[in-house]
C-alpha cells in the first residue's frame, strides 16, 4: 500500500512504470483523494492517463466536481468519449454533467455515442432531488421462465457491465416488475428450479419521480443493497444502488446542518468555496437574526422598571435565555433527526408535545432547584429574586422544548425543511419569550 508521500516522489522522479504498478494495488476511493486532495493542478491530467483505464474511471466517479472539471479540460475528445462511452457508469456519468459547467457538458456530450448521448439526456430530464436522477439502468433483468442455469448462463453474458449482479430483477416482456431474485437464492437453488418459484413478489421499490430521500429510507429500512425503479406503469426503468444511496444521506446531512447553522447550503466542499461565496451563504440569516433580535431590545425597553428596581435580575438574564435556548435546540435536534429518519411523522405532533411537556418538567423542577440554591448561596438576602429566577426558569424551559418540537413538525406542514426551524431562529423566539416570561414573573413577586 503506497502512502501519498511515495507517489508523489514517483511522479518527481519520472518513474512512471512503478506509479502505474501502484496505482493497480490502490482502492479507487485512495486514488480520488490523492488525485483530488495531494496532487498539484498542472499533473492532473498526466497522472490520470497514466492510471489503468478500469481504475481511472472508478477513480473518476469518486473526485470532487472541480478536480473532474479539471480533468475534463485537459484530457483530448478521444479520452473522453472512451471515458463516457465504455468506462463510466450511466448514473456516474449524469452526477458528472449535472456539475459541469455548461460548455464543459456541451464538449462531453458530442463525444458520445448516439445511445450513450440518449440515455444520458433521457436521465437529466428528471428534476434534480428525484430517485430518477440518480438511478442508473445498468442492472440484470431475468424471465420468470428462466431455469436457475439460464439466469447464470444470462448473467455471465451480460454481467460483467452492470453495476450490480448480487440483486436480479424479474420482469415480465412489457418489461413490468414482478420479482427479485438475489445471488443466494440462486447458488442455494438447483439448475433446472425455475425462478418464479424462488423470486421474491413481495417488493420493495420507488418511482422515478419520488423523492431520492425516500429511497435513502427504503434502503436504510429494509436493509437494502439496490432499490429497482419503476415508471408510472410499473416498468422497470432503473435501480439505485447502496454506494448512491449512501451520497444521498452524505448530501442531505451536510445540506441539514449548514441551514440548521443559519446558513446557505453550499455544494462545494469547504476550501474549494471562495470567500465571497462563504460570506454569502451566511450573511441572510445573519441579517434576519440580527434584524429579529432587536426584538429582545424592545422587552428589555418596556419593562425597564423591573431591573431598574432591582439590578440582580439583570445579572440573571445571560442563563435564563441561555438555558432556554439549549433546552429548546435540545428538542428541535431530536425532532428533526426523528423526521428525517422517519421515526417522527407530522401526525405524531400530539404524542411528540406530551412527551416533551414531561421531559420539560423534570428536566426545569431540577434545573430550576439547583438555580435557586446557587442564588442563594451567593446572594443570601435576596430569596424572592432567587425565586423569581427559579419559576421563571421551570416556564421557559417548558416553553423552549414545547416550541422546538412544534416548530420543526410545522415546517414540514408548511412544506418547509424542518432544519430550517432550528438553532439561530428557536434561540431567537425562545430569548424574546423566556424574557416576556420573566419579567412578567418579577412584576408579580416583586410588586413592581
Amino acid at each position: 500500500m503506497h502512502n501519498a508521500d511515495e507517489l508523489l516522489a514517483m511522479i518527481k522522479e519520472r518513474r512512471f512504470t512503478a506509479l502505474r504498478v501502484a496505482f493497480t494495488t490502490l482502492n479507487p476511493a485512495d486514488i480520488a483523494e490523492f488525485l483530488s486532495d495531494d496532487l498539484p493542478e498542472k499533473q492532473l491530467a498526466l497522472v490520470f492517463r497514466i492510471i489503468p483505464k478500469d481504475r481511472a474511471a472508478d477513480a473518476f466517479a469518486y473526485l470532487e466536481a472541480e478536480t473532474r472539471e479539471i480533468i475534463i479540460n485537459s484530457i483530448t475528445d478521444r479520452e473522453i468519449a472512451d471515458l463516457i462511452n465504455n468506462e463510466l457508469y450511466v448514473d456516474d456519468a449524469v452526477d458528472m454533467l449535472e456539475e459541469l459547467p455548461a460548455n464543459l457538458v456541451k464538449r462531453v456530450l458530442a463525444t458520445a455515442n448516439t445511445e450513450t448521448r440518449e440515455l444520458i439526456n433521457h436521465f437529466l430530464q428528471y428534476p434534480e432531488d428525484s430517485a430518477g436522477s440518480i438511478m442508473t439502468d445498468e442492472f440484470v433483468d431475468l424471465k420468470a421462465y428462466m431455469t436457475v442455469r439460464q439466469a447464470f448462463d444470462h448473467i455471465r453474458k451480460t454481467g460483467e457491465d452492470k453495476e450490480t449482479i448480487y440483486t436480479c430483477y424479474v420482469i415480465d416482456a412489457n418489461r413490468t416488475l414482478q420479482g427479485v431474485v438475489n445471488a443466494r437464492d440462486l447458488m442455494l437453488s438447483n439448475d433446472d428450479v425455475v425462478l418464479r418459484d424462488i423470486m421474491h413478489v413481495n417488493l420493495i421499490s420507488a418511482t422515478t419521480t419520488d423523492d431520492r430521500e425516500y429511497v435513502s429510507e427504503l434502503c436504510s429500512r429494509y436493509d437494502l443493497l439496490a432499490v429497482p425503479i419503476t415508471d408510472s406503469e410499473r416498468r422497470l426503468v432503473g435501480i439505485v444502488t447502496v454506494d448512491d444511496v449512501i451520497d444521498v444521506i452524505e448530501q442531505e446531512a451536510t445540506e441539514d446542518f449548514e441551514v440548521m447553522a443559519g446558513m446557505k447550503p453550499s455544494e462545494k466542499t469547504y476550501f474549494r468555496t471562495g470567500v465571497l461565496d462563504l460570506a454569502k451563504n451566511r450573511i441572510l440569516w445573519l441579517l434576519l437574526l440580527m434584524i429579529s433580535a432587536t426584538l429582545t431590545g424592545t422587552v428589555l425597553i418596556h419593562f425597564e422598571s423591573a431591573f431598574t428596581v432591582n439590578s440582580l435580575l439583570v445579572a440573571l438574564m445571560p442563563m435564563l435565555m441561555s438555558t432556554g435556548g439549549n433546552a429548546g435546540n435540545q428538542s428541535a435536534t431530536l425532532i428533526i433527526r426523528g423526521m428525517a429518519l422517519g421515526e417522527v411523522e407530522v401526525r405524531d405532533i400530539l404524542r411528540v408535545i406530551w412527551v416533551e411537556l414531561r421531559v420539560s418538567l423534570i428536566c426545569g423542577v431540577l434545573l430550576s432547584v439547583v438555580n435557586f440554591a446557587r442564588v442563594m448561596l451567593m446572594y443570601p438576602n435576596e430569596m424572592t429574586v432567587a425565586m423569581v429566577v427559579s419559576v421563571s426558569l421551570i416556564a421557559t424551559v417548558v416553553m423552549a422544548k414545547v416550541v422546538g418540537c412544534v416548530l420543526p413538525i410545522a415546517a414540514k406542514v408548511c412544506r418547509l425543511d424542518p432544519a430550517i426551524m432550528a438553532a439561530p431562529l428557536i434561540t431567537t423566539l425562545v430569548d424574546v419569550t423566556s424574557l416576556i416570561i420573566y419579567f412578567s414573573v418579577a412584576k408579580l413577586l416583586l410588586g413592581i
